[in-house]
């Protein structure tokens, strides 16, 4: 029951934040936040049984799992699994639902129940998204995670809050159809070969498909994981989503939405199809380093501090494709790793943003300006992050970035020297953001109030989070280990099925 109570935690907890926060506002907020924890001290507690870790690490396929027959007729069970992987970014999505949910503590106050109900059913979708074993579960909870985050933005957005919502869902329900198409033509693939008609993920591992049927269903996949990654050139509903965003859904957005792309491909993609995605390896590569390269020089160009900074995850987040499609157990690692650093890193400036909009009612760089003389809290917390962002050594980041570049070289060395450049590129934009919002002349009279202590905890449990994974990353490795084993066999016996058709195929000519 504990895997079903992960996910039902927050759902109930939406549901009785929406029920009493139009009599109390306040404890809907305290509800989630209660929710949030809970969820985490649970997580925290399976990680820290030593025992159970390591049975799982000798070899045992999931570390828990439920699994109950739901539409028997069909093949559809309620099957959710928790292996390292999973268990990684669910604690990252119950940290950062605390975090979005105290970062919009003053933000939000207008519907404040309604909020926190669809904040807590995205987080709900996105923990469902991490633990589904079979297809048709997990495009539910795929769907699950779009309606809430439309109304997010929807209603409490900014300006132009009504055409970023309508183009993330556009983006995001087109590329989630097409998965849906990949995913029934997998099931009747799999029930013509074997007569087993299933959607159990365990199941259609290693179900035989021809050269040409693999490459069109995993394309079904990698887009809609490409979409929500984002990956170069499906990027373009970010930027606005972002922007207009309130700063918990930039949060949640950044921190966790994007994260559901990235673990899909290394739970899907990578494990049903292995020879179609060894072959689709230099198209993959090469979308990642434009997206590394084209994100970092859109930076640049932004004057609006929110959009820099979700251009500057378009960017980050291409290491994470470079690292999966590299195809060895370094740049696995260091992509685990950026997925839970860009989450940590990534939150917190979209939350230093929210608070500057919040006093100042503009995210205009122009406008901005000498800001550390009257805020030093804000300015020394904004510089930390930015280091983080650049990959300064003993922060987290670095060893991400680091290990995803040592690794893909070892698969591609021209593709990472060009990536590498995306480094020295988020190396000025991180410092330019804090050179002409915190120093320089004042542009901005407006009244700008340092950080509260409720602002300094939330930003503080996020820099003990970074500093502690840059200097102890090798828990996360331990844990992940067993998953990215598996991705690594699959991408060794993928590389060997080609080199065998190609030997084959050489034959025949000769």
């Amino acid at each position: 029951m504990m895997l079903i109570c992960i996910v039902l935690i927050p759902l109930l907890a939406g549901v009785i934040a929406w029920a009493i926060g139009r009599q109390n506002p306040g404890a809907a907020r305290w509800v989630c936040l209660l929710a949030c924890a809970i969820d985490l001290v649970i997580l925290l507690t399976l990680w820290n049984n030593q025992a159970a870790m390591a049975a799982f690490a000798a070899g045992g396929p999931w570390l828990m799992q439920v699994n109950v027959p739901w539409v028997p007729a069909l093949g559809i069970s309620f099957h959710l699994a928790l292996d390292g992987l999973s268990l990684l970014m669910l604690i990252l999505s119950a940290f950062l639902g605390i975090v979005s949910v105290g970062c919009s503590w003053t933000e939000i106050k207008e519907r404040v129940g309604f909020f926190h109900f669809n904040l807590m059913w995205v987080l709900a979708g996105i923990m469902g998204v991490f633990l589904a074993m079979d297809l048709f579960l997990f495009y539910c909870f795929w769907e699950l995670m779009l309606v809430p985050m439309y109304f997010l933005i929807v209603i409490w957005g900014h300006e132009n809050r009504i055409y970023a919502a309508v183009k993330f869902f556009i983006f995001t329900q087109f590329s989630g159809l097409l998965m849906l198409l990949a995913i029934l033509a997998l099931y009747f693939l799999h029930g013509h070969a074997t007569g087993t008609y299933t959607f159990d993920y365990d199941l259609l591992l290693g179900t035989k498909l021809g050269s040409g049927a693999a490459k069109w269903i995993m394309l079904g996949f990698f887009a809609a994981f490409a979409v929500k990654l984002p990956a170069f050139p499906v990027h373009n509903w970010l930027p606005d989503a972002h922007t207009e965003a309130p700063t918990a859904g930039s949060v949640i957005l950044a921190g966790l939405l994007l994260k559901t792309g990235a673990y899909g491909l290394m739970r899907f993609v990578v494990p049903l199809f292995p020879q179609a995605a060894i072959d689709f390896t230099p198209v993959a590569m090469t979308l990642a380093v434009i997206g590394i390269i084209y994100g970092a020089v859109l930076s640049f160009a932004q004057t609006d501090l929110k959009r820099l900074v979700a251009y500057s995850s378009v960017s980050h987040m291409g290491f994470v494709l470079l690292g999966v499609f590299a195809w060895n157990r370094i740049a696995l690692q260091g992509a685990v790793m950026q997925m839970i650093c860009h989450g940590l890193g990534t939150g917190a400036l979209f939350m230093m943003v929210g608070a500057i909009q919040e006093r100042i009612h503009t995210r205009n760089i122009e406008k901005m300006g000498g800001f550390w003389e009257v805020a030093p809290r804000m300015g020394a917390i904004a510089m930390f992050f930015a280091m983080a962002s650049l990959g300064l050594p003993g922060i987290g980041n670095f060893i991400a970035e680091f290990l995803v570049l040592l690794g893909s070289y070892q698969a591609n060395a021209t593709m990472t020297s060009i990536a590498s450049l995306g480094l020295v590129l988020g190396s000025i934009y991180s410092l330019w953001i804090v050179q002409r919002v915190f120093h320089g002349a004042r542009e901005n009279q407006a009244k700008l109030p340092d950080f509260a202590r409720r602002e300094i905890a939330l930003f503080a449990s996020l820099i003990i989070a970074l500093v502690g994974l840059g200097f102890f990353p090798q828990p996360i490795f331990k844990t992940a280990d067993p998953a990215l084993s598996k991705l690594q066999q699959l991408a060794v016996a993928g590389q060997g099925a080609v080199q065998v058709s190609e030997a084959k195929h050489s034959g025949g000519n000769s």
